[in-house]
C-alpha cells in the first residue's frame, strides 16, 4: 500500500487505547493532524517530538506509542502495513479454561479447585502460559509443616527415647512451644485443606478432606484447651506432669504427610501437560515470509495468513499447512505417518505444519493457520483424551464418603451417650471419646496409600527400563485385554536398511552394491542413505560418480569408471533403455514382502535389484507371541500401505492389521476397540500416535521414540523392548494389590479403633481410649502402609 492510500483510510480517534495489538490498528504511518502520527500497531495518536520510537521502513518515517511498538512493526512491517493485523483484530485470546479431571462438568476461566471433589483444575487445552501457583503454594506450606513437625516431635518423642528434653524446658513451657509451633501450620498450612473439608460438607460430596478436616481440627482444638485450661479434665486424664495430654504433633504430622501426597499427585498432573508442550514445539516460532517483491525476512508464525508464501529451508521445519509453490525436496512426515522414509514433494503437492524439510528448498503458499493446522487439531485431540482419565483417588474419595458420615455418627453418638449415660465428670468423658473418634478415624495413611505404592514402584519400574507417569496409569494397565502396537519403530526398527540384493548380467553383489552406492552418495534420496550405509558397513569401496544427475520422481543417474549407471523405479528404466522384464517377478514378491525395490541399470541394460525395507525387531515375534499366550488381543496398526502391514503382521503373527491410518484414524480405532468392551493399551513411538496413546486406557511409548509419544503415555520402555510391556503389565497389577492392601491397612485400625475409642469396651473391661492412644493407632496405620509400599521394591517380575 503506498503513502496516499493509507491517508485514505479512515483515522481513528485520538484518545489513547491503553494497549497494545488492538482492533483499530492502522495500515501505515497516518498522519492525525499537523506534527502528529498513527501508530501503525495499536491505533494510537503519537506527537511529533515526543521523544517516541521511530523507525524508517522503505524510505518511510513510522512512529510509535512506546517500544513494544516498534518491537512488534521491525519484527513484521508487511503484517501490519498490509492491513492483516486489521483481520485478526478482534479475536482476543480468551482467558485458558480450566475443568476438573474428575468432574468434567466443572469448567471456569483461571485456575482453582473444584467444589464437587477439591481436586485443583486443569487447563483444558493441556498447557498454562502461567507456572502452577498450587504447586508453587503447596511447596511453601509443605516446607513449614515439615519445619515445625521435626522440633514438635523431638519434644513429644525424646522423653521415650531416654531424651528429657521436656524437663530441660519444663513441661509448661514445652506446651507452650508446641502451641507456637503448629498454630502456623495448622491455622496457615492447612487452610487449603479445611477450605476443601468445608466445601465438601457445603456440597455435601464427603471425601478425604472432610476426615482431615475433622481430624486435624479436632486434635488442634483439644490441644489447645488441655493447654489452657487443664482444669476441665479428670484426674484420670492427667499426665504424670499433672497436665493432660495434647496432640499438637499429631495435628501437624497428619498435615505434612497429606502434604507429601498432593505434592507427589500435582507433579504427575502438571507432567500429562508435558505431551502438548512437546507437540506445540514442533512448530517453529517464525516464518520466513516472501514478498511480491522478492525481499523475505522471518516473521512472528503468528502473523502468518492464509495465501503468505514462505520460504522452508533444508533443515527447517514446515511452519504450517501449506502447498509448495516453487521447489522440490524430500520432506520427513513421521509425525503424521510413522513412517521412515521421507516423502518426495513437487510443486503442487500438500506439506503439513510441523513436518522436517530434508534437502531441498521450498516456496509454499500457506492453507491453514492456527487453530486449523493439522497440529493444533492433533494438540485438541491430546488434550481431549488427556482430560477423560480420572485418577485412582477417586476409590479413596468414594470409600470415604460413605466412612465419613459413619465417623461423625459415631462420634456424636458417643458424646451424647457418655454425656447422659457416662460418670461423672460426664462432659469431659464425652468430649474426649468424641475427641478419639475423630482423632483415630483422619486418614493421613489414606493420603500416603496411593502415593506410597506408586512411589516405590516406580523405583522398581525404573531397575527394569520401564518408566510410569502415575498411579492412574498403573491402574488401567492391570486390566488390559487389548493392545493396540504400531508398527514402525515399535515393531520395526524405524528406519529403512538394505534387505535384499538380486543381481543380472553376471553382476556380483558387493558390485552391484558399490555401483549403487557410489552414484546414490551424491543423491539426497532417504533410500540412498540406507544403500550407502549398507555399502560402508560391507566396508565397500566407493567410486566418485561424474556427470550425476537427479531426475524427479525417476531415481538418478551418472557416470562410474566410463559406464553409465542408473537407478530408480520403472521410469527410470525405460528413460535408460533398459529392459527390466525379467526383473518384475522378483519386484512383485519384494513389494508383496513389505521391501521397496529399486532397478539397477548398467550401460543400458538391467543389472540388479536392491530392496529397502525397515527390519523388524529381534525381540517383537517373541514379545507379541507371549502378550497372545497371556489371552492380551494384539493388534497393528500402520500408516504403511496395506502390502507393507500385512507383510509385517504375518511375519509376527498378527491377524488384526491395520493400514494407511492417519493420527485420527489410529485414535478413532482406539476409540472403537474401547467403544466394544475391550481395555485398550497403545504402544506407539511417534507424534503419530500421541492421540491414539492418550485416547486409549493406557499408553505405552517406545523410550526410543519421541517426546512427544513419551509424553502422551502413562508407560514408557525406556530400552524400546516389546517385552517390557509384560514387565510392565505384571508391575501393574502387583501396584494394583499393593494399593488395595495399603487403603485396607488405613481403613482397618481407623474401623476397628473408632467404636474403641468410643468407648464399647468400657462398660465391660474398663478401657477407654484416650486421645494419645487413638493418636498412636492413627500413626500406626501409617507406619504399615509405608512398610507394605516398600515391599514393591522386592517384587519378583
Amino acid at each position: 500500500m503506498d503513502r496516499d492510500d493509507a491517508k485514505n483510510e479512515e483515522k481513528p480517534g485520538s484518545s489513547c487505547c491503553g494497549g497494545h495489538g488492538h482492533a483499530h490498528s492502522h495500515d501505515d504511518h497516518v498522519e492525525a493532524g499537523e506534527g502528529s502520527f498513527i501508530d501503525p500497531v495499536c491505533g494510537m495518536t503519537v506527537k511529533a517530538n515526543a521523544g517516541k520510537p521511530q523507525l524508517n521502513y522503505k524510505g518511510e518515517d513510522y512512529h510509535f506509542c512506546s517500544s513494544g511498538c516498534h518491537d512488534k512493526f521491525e519484527k513484521d512491517p508487511y503484517f501490519y502495513l498490509s492491513g492483516n493485523n486489521k483481520k485478526v483484530a478482534g479475536k482476543a485470546k480468551a482467558g485458558t479454561l480450566f475443568t476438573c479431571p474428575m468432574d468434567p462438568e466443572i469448567v471456569q476461566e483461571g485456575p482453582g479447585t473444584c467444589p464437587i471433589c477439591g481436586m485443583a483444575l486443569e487447563p483444558m487445552g493441556g498447557v498454562s502460559d502461567e507456572p502452577n501457583h498450587e504447586l508453587i503454594d503447596f511447596t511453601r506450606r509443605f516446607i513449614v509443616s515439615v519445619v515445625a513437625a521435626i522440633p514438635l516431635l523431638v519434644l513429644t518423642m525424646g522423653p521415650m527415647i531416654g531424651i528429657p528434653i521436656r524437663d530441660w524446658f519444663g513441661e509448661k513451657t514445652a506446651l507452650y512451644i508446641e502451641f507456637a509451633l503448629a498454630t502456623p501450620v495448622v491455622l496457615w498450612a492447612a487452610l487449603p485443606f479445611f477450605q476443601r473439608g468445608w466445601q465438601s460438607v457445603v456440597t455435601w460430596h464427603l471425601n478425604m478432606w472432610t476426615l482431615i478436616m475433622l481430624g486435624v481440627s479436632t486434635a488442634y482444638i483439644y490441644s489447645v484447651v488441655a493447654t489452657f485450661l487443664p482444669n476441665l479434665f479428670p484426674d484420670a486424664l492427667l499426665m504424670e506432669s499433672g497436665h493432660p495430654g495434647v496432640y499438637f504433633e499429631a495435628a501437624v504430622v497428619i498435615i505434612a504427610l497429606i502434604f507429601v501426597g498432593q505434592l507427589l499427585e500435582i507433579k504427575a498432573r502438571e507432567r500429562t501437560g508435558d505431551a502438548v508442550r512437546a507437540l506445540l514445539d514442533l512448530s517453529p516460532k517464525t516464518a520466513r515470509r516472501v514478498l511480491d517483491d522478492g525481499s523475505e525476512y522471518d516473521a512472528p508464525l503468528e502473523n502468518i495468513m492464509e495465501g503468505d508464501k514462505l520460504r522452508v529451508r533444508p533443515g527447517e521445519r514446515v511452519p504450517t499447512d501449506a502447498t509448495i509453490v516453487e521447489g522440490h525436496s524430500f520432506v520427513d512426515e513421521s509425525m503424521l505417518t510413522g513412517e521412515p522414509i521421507p516423502a518426495e514433494k513437487l510443486v503442487g503437492d500438500k506439506v503439513i505444519g510441523g513436518t522436517l524439510n530434508k534437502n531441498g528448498t521450498l516456496v509454499v503458499e500457506a492453507a491453514s493457520v492456527g487453530e486449523d493446522t493439522t497440529l493444533s487439531k492433533i494438540v485438541a485431540m491430546v488434550t481431549s483424551a488427556q482430560r477423560s482419565k480420572a485418577p485412582i483417588q477417586g476409590l479413596v474419595d468414594k470409600v470415604a464418603g460413605y466412612f465419613v458420615p459413619t465417623v461423625v455418627a459415631v462420634a456424636v453418638i458417643a458424646f451424647i451417650a457418655w454425656y447422659f449415660f457416662g460418670p461423672q465428670p460426664a462432659l469431659a468423658y464425652a468430649v474426649i471419646s468424641a475427641v478419639s473418634v475423630l482423632i483415630i478415624a483422619c486418614p493421613c495413611a489414606l493420603g500416603l496409600a496411593t502415593p506410597m505404592s506408586i512411589t516405590t514402584a516406580t523405583g522398581r519400574a525404573a531397575q527394569m527400563g520401564v518408566l510410569v507417569k502415575d498411579a492412574a496409569a498403573l491402574e488401567r494397565l492391570s486390566k488390559v485385554d487389548t493392545v493396540v502396537i504400531d508398527k514402525t519403530g515399535t515393531l520395526t526398527m524405524g528406519k529403512p536398511s538394505v534387505t535384499d540384493i538380486v543381481t543380472f548380467g553376471g553382476l556380483g553383489d558387493d558390485e552391484a552394491l558399490a555401483l549403487a552406492a557410489s552414484l546414490e552418495r551424491a543423491s539426497e534420496h532417504p533410500l540412498g542413505e540406507a544403500i550407502v550405509q549398507a555399502a560402508e558397513e560391507r566396508h565397500l569401496k566407493l567410486a566418485q560418480p561424474e556427470q550425476f544427475a537427479t531426475i524427479p520422481g525417476h531415481g538418478v543417474e551418472g557416470t562410474i569408471g566410463g559406464a553409465k549407471i542408473a537407478i530408480g523405479n520403472k521410469a527410470m528404466m525405460v528413460a535408460s533403455g533398459a529392459n527390466f522384464t525379467d526383473a518384475e517377478q522378483t519386484v512383485q514378491a519384494l513389494n508383496k514382502s513389505g521391501k521397496t525395490a529399486m532397478f539397477l541399470a548398467k550401460n543400458g541394460k538391467l543389472a540388479g535389484v536392491i530392496a529397502v525395507a525397515d527390519a523388524i525387531k529381534e525381540e517383537a515375534a517373541k514379545a507379541v507371541k507371549d502378550l497372545q499366550n497371556r489371552g492380551i488381543t494384539v493388534v497393528m496398526a500402520s500408516g504403511d500401505n496395506e502390502d507393507t502391514a500385512r507383510a509385517v503382521g504375518k511375519q509376527l503373527g498378527i491377524s488384526k492389521v491395520h493400514s494407511g491410518v492417519l493420527p485420527k484414524d489410529k485414535k478413532a480405532l482406539v476409540e472403537q476397540l474401547r467403544a466394544d468392551g475391550c481395555v485398550v493399551a497403545m504402544a506407539g513411538d511417534g507424534i503419530n500416535d500421541a492421540p491414539a496413546l492418550a485416547a486409549s486406557d493406557i499408553g505405552i511409548a517406545m523410550g526410543t521414540g519421541t517426546d512427544v509419544a513419551m509424553e502422551s503415555a502413562g508407560i514408557t520402555l525406556l530400552r524400546g523392548d516389546l517385552s517390557g510391556i509384560l514387565h510392565a503389565i505384571e508391575l501393574s497389577r502387583a501396584t494394583m494389590k499393593n494399593i488395595r492392601e495399603n487403603l485396607f491397612l488405613a481403613f482397618v485400625y481407623n474401623s476397628l479403633g473408632v467404636p474403641i475409642a468410643a468407648g464399647i469396651l468400657f462398660p465391660f473391661f474398663g478401657i477407654l481410649l484416650s486421645p494419645m492412644l487413638a493418636a498412636a493407632a492413627m500413626s500406626l496405620s501409617s507406619v504399615s502402609v509405608i512398610s507394605n509400599a516398600l515391599r514393591l521394591r522386592r517384587v519378583k517380575l
